[in-house]
């Protein structure tokens, strides 16, 4: 393994700010495949299924280096500043690195960061994933999301990645000034991978998360090794994705686990007013289907997503 500080900044706070990229030398011409960590400081899954991928590719340098047939990348902590404060936002600026890959940004330090990352990743890779949890308030199952614009090319690949469901979702504005969306827009095939809650590891996801790495490394040629089968995934369209939101302010008790099939009418849990000492709501399904979000925050004000359910999936 091979490291590279694609960028060291002093900082007047003391040490500086820094991106790593650890490497795995080719033994042929196969893919180059670049994993990314961390833009969001306060999202850790993605940082403990690096840990494995690095531990992993080290022991097989030492074990069977031939079976590296592909240059494998690995940016384990993208976004240290953030990290470090275990925030969503680069402190001081307060500003969410992942908004700003796009043109058109304001000079600033995160913005010279980011576009030191773009480039780089641009430059030694020909697939990129991006790691994801969720915000502090859903938990999601593990996923892939991808842009209609780019399904054709992205949907081979996502689904090699053991994840639960792939959600292809119409483009909006707001995409256009994040990593993935530009590395795609520049023929380089980036996979956002989602799973968790932020300010957590749930080692169970990470694992069939790493898991599907190696079989995506597998199937792309990048690692000739042997491995067990793998989940096929879920294709979902953004109609089949029922939103269940909260009626009142209140404190939201679930009363299922994120990953069941429900029937519709099934309870989800209750809306309750802890002041007055009443049920607010019975929180139920308005679909069969797969619940693949889940609120874990219980403090929830009226419109506040409770649930996302993928209607009419079934268990197989």
């Amino acid at each position: 393994m091979q490291t590279q500080r694609i960028l060291s900044i002093k900082s007047p706070l003391g040490p500086p700010v820094e991106i790593l990229k650890h490497t795995f030398s080719a033994q042929s011409n196969k893919p180059r495949v670049s994993f990314v960590a961390g833009l969001h400081g306060d999202e850790l899954e993605g940082l403990y299924i690096c840990h494995k991928l690095i531990r992993y590719l080290k022991e097989l340098e030492i074990s069977n280096p031939e079976a590296i047939k592909g240059q494998i990348n690995i940016y384990p902590a993208v976004n240290p500043q953030a990290l470090e404060n275990a925030t969503r936002l680069w402190p001081f600026f307060s500003l969410d690195v992942n908004r700003t890959f796009g043109s058109g940004q304001i000079d600033s330090l995160a913005v010279e960061t980011s576009q030191i990352l773009l480039q780089d990743l641009k430059s030694s890779s020909e697939i990129v994933i991006d790691f994801h949890s969720s915000n502090l308030q859903l938990m999601e199952l593990p996923q892939i999301r991808i842009i209609k614009d780019f399904e054709k090319k992205l949907l081979p690949l996502a689904k090699n990645c053991n994840v639960d469901l792939i959600w292809i979702h119409p483009n909006a504005e707001i995409f256009a000034s994040t990593l993935a969306f530009n590395l795609n827009k520049a023929k380089t095939p980036a996979l956002v991978i989602e799973t968790g809650i932020c300010h957590r590891i749930y080692p169970n996801a990470g694992d069939q998360i790493f898991n599907g790495m190696l079989n995506l490394l597998h199937e792309t040629g990048t690692l000739n090794i042997k491995l067990d089968s793998v989940k096929e995934p879920k294709l979902v369209q953004s109609d089949q994705v029922k939103m269940v939101q909260a009626y009142h302010s209140g404190l939201f008790i679930k009363q299922v686990a994120v990953g069941k099939f429900l029937e519709e009418g099934e309870r989800l849990g209750k809306l309750i007013d802890p002041i007055e000492g009443s049920v607010l709501k019975e929180i139920v399904s308005p679909c069969s289907g797969l619940l693949f979000t889940l609120r874990e925050h219980p403090l929830v004000h009226k419109g506040s997503p409770l649930a996302r359910i993928v209607e009419t999936l079934r268990k197989k």
